[in-house]
């Protein structure tokens, strides 16, 4: 068990980017299982995390690499076990009889790190704060559910309000959450660390707090130096299920992923979360026992920007048409050395309502696809550019893709680096695409909901290729106000159905964790958002 993860843009060609440290040298024959890993205090252990985009705050954290360093040093009120299923941590119970109220129950004594008291007015406050326009938190979206929301972040002007209406205070241990209409699946939601609460430290200096932040997780925060490495210690007074069995974490910044895949068969670096397209083919005999080879919640796609002159009113067959265009057969067998399963629903194995959609639009069709993309007006100027991330091992995929495409359709694809994961983002958030960007999606929640709302729904935050489509909202607001958990999955799966139309992305394959670790830990395990349970880890003896 460990803190739960975020919904989040996945860095890596499999699960993360790294960005910028020196690699050490070493024998990776050496037997011992000492570490040789210079400045890392004794019982803790490493893992290749580069740069967050973002102050570290809960809210505005939508990325892989915040989110690891987020989840270790806040808990919310429950998460999922290795199967999916919720586990409450922060939370003693989370009950509705309608779907629409929800009581929070917490478990009394718990603390954050300045030694304050987690309660009732923690998260209230928090998510009043998270859900306010005028904070701009990138993940304010979850909080539209909740009766007021409108009031703290209107479409237009300033808020109404400082506070939600639906969030009231019972007494220290126990709250209440009003939705403006039932949400069966809301508990789930629940899960996903933007609901963290908040120390009243917090808002005395936010942009200090960011750089610095007090939690209630396993780990303690002890320092960010920035693009090299974030270290946390063990919180000894941890009450929640997932209580570290080490002493802290190092999170290191890499450029490349092959560079921590030498640190790690040197003894400079303890896990690697995803090994580089240049070292799968060898990396199982490299490590033996010590390699991972698992599948996870995610999906890797391509997103179309629809604000761009290559993609903006474009016909759905056309991309469609780009979508039959491409080998993923080939590219997952060779580029990816079989590490992939090509895509079959715009949702991954793992999460409830996954489901084969049963269409030939994910399928190679070569002439299918140059007849699609001619009948729907074509590609303006007959050009696209897929932006991807250079720090993440993403090249020789991408540009395998562009061959496809050119190959099958004629139209011209260009390959459109950005040096890390940081820029890649920023130019998502800034509507800076130049036609399509590579985007990979873990869960956050173990729901077919998570792959629909949170990417294609217009008001969402992760939607950065800005789709917008009256009736696939109308679809997903079916699916968020139906009667009972499985009717709303569903309802999702109809919806998905209709997405497929429209295509707002072309699904490409399911990911998997290809990491491994070093023979200085032990207990290394993978939870089912493909990331390590760093709590579990210990130090080899």
């Amino acid at each position: 068990m460990r803190g739960a993860k975020s919904a989040k843009w996945v860095a890596g060609a499999a699960i993360i980017a790294l960005a910028a440290t020196a690699c050490g040298g070493g024998d990776s024959d050496d037997t011992s299982n000492a570490s040789k890993e210079k400045g890392k205090p004794a019982g803790y252990v490493s893992i290749d995390v580069g740069e967050p985009q973002k102050p570290l705050i809960p809210a505005d954290t939508n990325e892989s690499l915040g989110s690891y360093v987020i989840q270790s040093i806040f808990t919310q009120l429950l998460d999922f076990d290795a199967d999916g299923n919720i586990v409450y941590t922060n939370a003693e119970s989370v009950k509705s009889t309608d779907n629409k109220t929800w009581t929070v129950k917490l478990k009394a004594g718990w603390k954050f790190h300045d030694g304050t008291p987690v309660t009732s007015e923690s998260y209230i406050k928090a998510w009043n704060w998270y859900a306010n326009v005028k904070n701009a938190q990138q993940n304010a979206f979850w909080f539209e559910d909740i009766k007021g929301y409108a009031d703290v972040h209107p479409e237009k002007g300033d808020p109404k309000a400082t506070e939600m209406s639906g969030l009231k205070a019972v007494d220290d241990t126990t709250f209440t959450i009003e939705l403006n209409k039932p949400v069966p699946y809301y508990e789930y939601k629940l899960g996903y660390t933007t609901f963290a609460p908040l120390p009243e430290v917090f808002y005395k200096d936010t942009k200090a707090f960011g750089q610095a932040p007090v939690g209630n997780g396993p780990y303690v925060f002890e320092k960010w130096d920035h693009k090299k490495l974030i270290q946390v210690k063990a919180n000894p007074d941890y009450q929640g299920p997932n209580k570290a069995k080490n002493k802290g974490v190092l999170f290191k910044n890499y450029a490349t992923v092959e560079a921590a895949y030498q640190d790690l068969l040197s003894g400079n670096l303890d896990m690697i979360r995803q090994v580089g397209p240049k070292d799968l083919p060898k990396y199982k005999a490299d490590l033996g026992d010590r390699a991972i080879d698992e599948p996870y919640a995610a999906i890797q796609s391509l997103v179309p920007t629809f604000y761009s002159k290559t993609f903006k009113d474009i016909d759905p067959k056309v991309l469609q048409g780009l979508s039959m265009a491409i080998d993923r057969d080939t590219i997952t067998k060779t580029v990816l050395n079989g590490t992939r399963k090509p895509a079959t629903s715009f949702t991954p194995p793992g999460v409830a309502g996954n489901q084969d959609l049963g269409t030939d639009v994910f399928k190679f069709d070569p002439a299918k696809a140059k007849q699609l993309v001619t009948e729907g007006g074509g590609v303006p100027e007959n050009k696209i550019w897929i932006q991807y991330n250079a720090d993440g091992g993403h090249k020789e995929w991408v540009t395998a893709v562009c061959e496809s495409i050119r190959n099958s359709t004629g139209v011209d694809c260009v390959p459109d680096a950005k040096p890390d994961f940081q820029t890649d983002l920023e130019a998502r958030d800034n509507d800076q695409v130049k036609s399509m960007y590579r985007g990979g999606w873990v869960a956050d929640y173990p729901l077919n909901v998570n792959f629909m709302r949170e990417l294609y729904g217009t008001t969402a935050e992760a939607n950065n290729g800005r789709f917008s489509d009256k009736e696939v909202d109308a679809a997903f607001k079916k699916g968020d106000n139906a009667a009972t958990l499985d009717d709303s999955i569903k309802a999702y799966q109809d919806a998905e159905k209709l997405v497929l139309e429209k295509m707002p992305a072309i699904p490409l394959w399911e990911y998997k964790t290809n990491g491994g670790y070093s023979k200085a830990v032990d207990n290394v395990t993978v939870d089912f958002h493909g990331d390590y349970n760093i709590t579990e880890v210990t130090v080899a003896k």
